[in-house]
């Protein structure tokens, strides 16, 4: 039984907090209340059994409590008048109007996702409030002590109370201000499941899966934001490869080496539907870049000219050393590694990419497709020092070795042909790359 209960509440959790913090207007005491329900559940439904609609009863118990909190409180009187108007008699059994769940949830994500947070809060306190995860779960997933997390999470929770973040959806432009730090939230959450930054696991799919879910919930509950259909797309896109991305002992398969058959259909279609509701900001644009990986049954057949056109664009939109690295691997694609090596060289003096692997990953793919392997291998080799992640480590440190060999045999590296074939193996532009 507590399993059930437990499961209900991860599936409930974030319209029962949505809901509550409606009516306390503080995430921090809607939280606590949403855990009294279900302390309320586990004492309750092993002698009452499970009532017909759990997630409803969870709901209007913790409702119930918050109208209970607020009665006794002096200085809650005023508002105590108007919730009790229309929140006193919900029914135990019966959920709250669907409209108003769904206001409440979008209020949630713009409170949790304030830019009055740092990026570690906010996406801290989205995990528990809307991914429904635990403190130790979000400590496991960005390895990180979980004291660490419980510390973002509380002052989290203490800056929004402190700074009267109001429980709202805002609209003008703070609503665009505000769409792009939730958009970001999200983003940041997927990107870290889909290449992890460190540790043993090139993926972790719980974290793509509720950046995934959340990405979804925002589109359909903001239809008329083109940038949230965009994010949905890009992200279908890519949870659409993770079968492909690892092989059976878990080590990284580059994008010209995967198994497209391996794909996942349904989310790529999902992808282009929302595509075409998308608009013609940063993700939608990085979206339509997915979208030529997508439709490419196999690797030789990729569209690079498009996607180099499309980081082009992109960079007009939001330019970044990350972004030009990625344009600089399409070029390569399109045009021949000595173009795409010519803008790669350009950024080994950005500050920002200094401690960035991917940096000297990119360029020693390209030294190598132009024959000049000793070079190449040296840049692996710090690429392999640079990652904080075992297995793209060992994937470069093979790289490496593969070149040493190849010298030593006097083997051609790039046998087999550079491009369509090996160039941009190791290419992961920003969430689009393996």
């Amino acid at each position: 039984m507590a399993a059930v209960v437990e499961t209900v509440f991860r599936i409930e959790s974030a319209r029962i907090i949505a809901g509550v913090t409606r009516i306390v207007r503080d995430v921090g005491i809607a939280e606590e209340l949403a855990q009294d329900a279900l302390v309320a559940a586990l004492e309750r439904w092993p002698q009452e059994g499970v009532p017909d609609n759990p997630g409803a009863w969870l709901t209007a118990t913790a409702k119930h409590r918050a109208i209970d909190l607020v009665r006794r409180r002096e200085v809650y009187a005023r508002k105590l008048a108007e919730v009790g108007r229309s929140s006193e008699d919900v029914p135990p059994h019966e959920p709250s109007e669907p409209d108003d769940i769904d206001d409440d949830l979008l209020r949630l994500i713009f409170t949790a996702c304030h830019p009055v947070l740092s990026a570690e809060a906010r996406i801290a306190l989205t995990l528990r409030l809307l991914g429904g995860l635990t403190t130790p779960e979000i400590a496991r997933a960005f390895l990180v002590p979980e004291p660490t997390v419980a510390q973002r999470i509380v002052r989290a929770k203490r800056a929004l109370a402190k700074a009267a973040v109001p429980f709202e959806v805002p609209y003008g432009e703070d609503r665009a201000q505000r769409l792009s730090s939730v958009a970001e939230v999200i983003y940041l959450v997927f990107n870290e499941g889909y290449s992890a930054t460190s540790g043993g696991d090139l993926l972790r799919p719980r974290l793509c899966e509720d950046a995934l879910r959340l990405a979804r919930v925002l589109a359909a509950l903001m239809p008329a934001e083109p940038e949230a259909h965009g994010l949905a797309a890009l992200l279908e896109f890519q949870a659409s490869r993770t079968a492909a991305r690892t092989g059976p002992d878990g080590r990284p398969v580059l994008l010209a080496d995967q198994n497209r058959a391996r794909w996942d259909g349904l989310l790529i279609r999902r992808g282009f539907d929302a595509l075409q509701r998308a608009g013609t900001g940063p993700y939608s644009v990085q979206a339509a870049i997915a979208a030529c990986h997508a439709k490419a049954r196999r690797y030789e057949d990729t569209d690079w000219a498009t996607i180099a056109a499309l980081y082009e664009r992109l960079s007009a939109l939001s330019p970044s050393p990350v972004v030009a690295l990625n344009r600089a691997v399409a070029v390569s694609m399109a045009r021949g590694p000595a173009a795409g090596l010519e803008l790669v060289d350009a950024l080994t003096a950005e500050p920002a990419l200094r401690g960035y692997h991917l940096l000297p990953s990119v360029r020693g793919d390209l030294l190598a497709r132009l024959g000049r392997v000793e070079e190449a291998r040296a840049e692996f080799e710090r690429a392999a020092a640079l990652t904080g992640n075992e297995r793209e480590r060992e994937l470069l440190r093979e790289r490496a070795a593969t070149l040493a060999a190849d010298r030593s045999t006097g083997e051609d590296p790039d046998t087999g042909g550079p491009g369509p074939g090996r160039g941009a193996r190791g290419f992961r532009p920003g969430a689009a790359g393996r």
